[in-house]
């Protein structure tokens, strides 16, 4: 009887694994259904509390816009940042000039311009100054729902309640933004990449 108790236990658990797999799946692609165009959002994904946004936009790898020396960016934003510049290792043996840009919250945004785009191409970049405002009108202190609207048109809100991180990946995986929430409000945003070439 003992056995039998156990056995038929087991194949609960195995069967909510197997249905809450199921059900992360089905939110994600109920959600691609309510995603914006002009982020050509291609793929979803869901585990635990993080969920994964895939897309085909440049927003994801310009997220403070499209400049082509730091003095623009710096001189758009009319806030007081503290710049170094140095040099910094890539693919092992490379090593190209980095300017770091600084608050004093900590804050920053490291960046390097790029010899095939003509840009600046952000290489990491963490913000928790909410004077700073990304591209798409983001900045920590916004809701979740703030955050989860610039992306889809509408959602169902037990969806993303579980949310803690969202986090936004170019197609090819090369640069991701990290957004980091705590409660019902935006934490932090982090930005980073795996660029390897310069």
């Amino acid at each position: 009887m003992k056995k039998l108790v156990l056995l038929s236990a087991m194949m609960m658990l195995v069967a909510i694994s197997f249905g809450q797999e199921v059900s992360s799946r089905a939110k994600a692609m109920r959600m691609m259904n309510y995603s914006r165009a002009e982020y050509m959002i291609k793929d979803i994904k869901v585990y635990c509390d993080t969920m994964t946004i895939y897309s085909l936009a440049d927003y994801v790898i310009y997220p403070f816009g499209k400049f082509e020396t730091v003095e623009q960016y710096l001189t758009s934003d009319q806030l007081q940042w503290y710049r170094e510049v140095g040099y910094k290792t890539y693919y092992d043996s490379m090593s190209v000039s980095v300017n770091s840009i600084r608050r004093l919250d900590g804050s920053f945004i490291d960046v390097y311009r790029s010899i095939h785009t003509g840009l600046c191409e952000v290489l990491a970049a963490k913000v928790t100054d909410p004077e700073i405002i990304l591209d798409n009108g983001l900045h920590p202190g916004v809701t979740k729902d703030d955050v989860f609207h610039t992306f889809f048109t509408k959602y169902p809100k037990s969806y993303t309640s579980d949310v803690a991180v969202l986090k936004v990946v170019s197609g090819a995986g090369e640069v991701y933004e990290i957004y980091t929430f705590k409660g019902n409000k935006l934490r932090h945003i982090a930005v980073g990449t795996k660029y390897k070439y310069y």
